[in-house]
């Protein structure tokens, strides 16, 4: 069915943010399925349905995360068809009426732009970069104060070779062939991509551990890519894990990478998803200029630069965690 005579829609990019422990994943779930597990995608939908929009909303996600895993910052564009007459809603109204119809509260919308129509959140995505949170000294699941369950990994282990980890880390970062460390059902073409950054780094400690409990400690993983395969990152943090408990030599890593084999003994291990954060999605410049939206926000915030822009390029499988 094409628009309605005289009718508006506009495109809008939408970030927002979740903790994954109750959802299926981001995507959707449709049919049946959804009578045992629901995505993110199906609340966000269910809540664009109050916009009351000529043509249905479908919420194009920029990054597909698995079961568990959660998103600081997630990004996705969606239309929406208003009646004729009537004009395209503000950035701001959308942000506020998705926020007070959204169904779950481990859900939240952070900010909305006015982009244009051919702009595709997954596509245009430049840069995506995923926390991992580990934390050593944690013998046994009570021991782990009960807000930091399913938002880390806990280690039995009492400490980690961290420079050996970071050691590693060096062999991963370039332009490689991942295919060792890609999960079994991936939609991707190429198992080429570009790792930019991948750090090991102590986290300051956790707000939610008492001061009795300082044999816990904290540490964040994080790697950033345009995008990643699937599991990419939860398999190179278990490597990386143990290469920290000397179950492996950094050297090793690089044989691992260059095996292109994901069946492996050490990298068929795939990190829990219940450590792994999503943490920012990125944008690069709009050829022919920039929305007047995007500019007039100038805003600074989580996941997107001070001064939002916006790229268009060809298609690539987007970050699949």
């Amino acid at each position: 069915m094409g628009p309605a005579a005289g009718s508006v829609t506009a495109r809008y990019l939408v970030y927002f943010q979740y903790l994954g422990t109750d959802f299926n994943g981001v995507a959707a779930v449709r049919g049946s399925q959804r009578a045992v597990a629901v995505g993110v995608q199906n609340y966000l939908e269910e809540a664009a349905k109050r916009l009351n929009s000529v043509v249905p909303v479908k919420f194009t996600i920029s990054s597909r995360t698995d079961a568990g895993v959660h998103a600081l910052c997630n990004a996705a564009h969606l239309d929406v068809q208003r009646r004729s007459g009537q004009p395209p809603f503000s950035p701001e109204v959308l942000a506020e009426a998705l926020n007070a119809h959204l169904r779950h509260p481990a859900i939240r919308i952070l900010q909305a732009f006015r982009v244009p129509s051919d702009f595709h959140a997954r596509h245009a995505a430049t840069s995506r970069t995923y926390l991992y949170r580990l934390v050593t000294g944690c013998h046994r699941p009570d021991q782990l104060s009960v807000f930091e369950r399913n938002r880390c990994w806990p280690l039995r282990a009492g400490c980690l070779d961290v420079g050996a980890m970071r050691e590693a880390a060096q062999h991963l970062l370039g332009t490689h062939d991942f295919s060792a460390f890609q999960s079994a059902g991936s939609p991707a073409t190429s198992s080429v991509r570009t790792l930019r950054r991948a750090s090991v780094s102590p986290d300051p400690g956790s707000p939610f551990v008492l001061p009795q409990e300082n044999r816990l400690r904290f540490w964040n993983l994080e790697f950033e890519s345009q995008s990643f395969l699937y599991r990419q990152v939860r398999r190179m943090t278990a490597v990386l894990v143990a290469v920290g408990l000397g179950a492996l030599m950094p050297a090793q890593v690089k044989v691992i990478l260059e095996s292109r084999d994901p069946l492996g003994r050490h990298q068929a291990r795939v990190a829990p998803a219940h450590g792994l954060f999503l943490k920012s999605v990125l944008y690069g410049r709009l050829a022919g200029g920039n929305p007047a939206s995007v500019q007039r926000e100038g805003k600074e915030a989580p996941g997107w630069p001070k001064n939002l822009q916006l790229e268009n390029s060809s298609p690539k499988v987007g970050g699949l965690e």
